[in-house]
């Protein structure tokens, strides 16, 4: 006589105050990460500030890595994601303009956590095209969009807009020059609207 295996246990699902713990570590983990001048911010005060003790964050994030990465997650989701409602409060040229500000919050985020960022990057965690692949997924519909309403150029690709972004936002942050981004994406907004024609001296 053998004895039957015993029936698996189905998977728990996760406890809502464990997914709102979960929430408030990553909340508490991006305002950090984007306020930091460098990578000195520790996983103690980010559980202090979430309101949870460093075992509650090393359950749901075992290390730095970990973390980070879902951090990077969450501002990658958002960035994306935020389009739609855009276009639905906005013109289409405001709606562009309100996502550069979206973009340029991700890309201040990820100052404070660049080096654990560059080894996730480098092991495969992060794929970084996967990210640029969604990032100009993201913005080719707003300028659809303008092209449609005659507000923005139809002859912009929405990866040239993307290359632009990052080469104001990347060499402004390094320079600690939030003031001079807004300026210059304002610049980038002139440039993908149409040529006016006929211009007099």
């Amino acid at each position: 006589m053998t004895t039957a295996d015993p029936a698996p246990r189905r998977a728990r699902a996760p406890r809502s105050d464990a997914l709102r713990n979960r929430d408030k570590l990553v909340e508490a983990a991006r305002a950090a990460f984007a306020a930091a001048e460098d990578e000195s911010v520790s996983l103690e005060a980010i559980a202090r500030e979430a309101g949870v003790g460093i075992g509650t964050l090393y359950r749901h994030f075992p290390n730095r890595e970990a973390l980070v990465e879902a951090v990077y997650a969450a501002e990658l989701d958002d960035v994306t994601g935020c389009v739609p409602a855009l276009l639905e409060e906005f013109p289409p040229d405001e709606a562009l303009r309100a996502w550069m500000g979206r973009y340029a919050a991700f890309v201040a985020t990820k100052h404070g956590m660049a080096d654990t960022l560059r080894v996730s990057q480098a092991s495969g965690r992060i794929a970084v095209p996967v990210t640029r692949q969604r990032i100009t997924a993201a913005i080719a519909p707003i300028l659809t969009r303008g092209a449609e309403a005659g507000s923005l150029r139809a002859d912009v690709e929405a990866d040239d807009v993307v290359m632009m972004l990052l080469g104001v936002l990347l060499t402004t942050t390094a320079a600690g020059a939030p003031g001079q981004a807004d300026r210059l994406l304002d610049l980038v907004l002139d440039a993908v609207r149409p040529r006016t024609q006929g211009r007099t001296a």
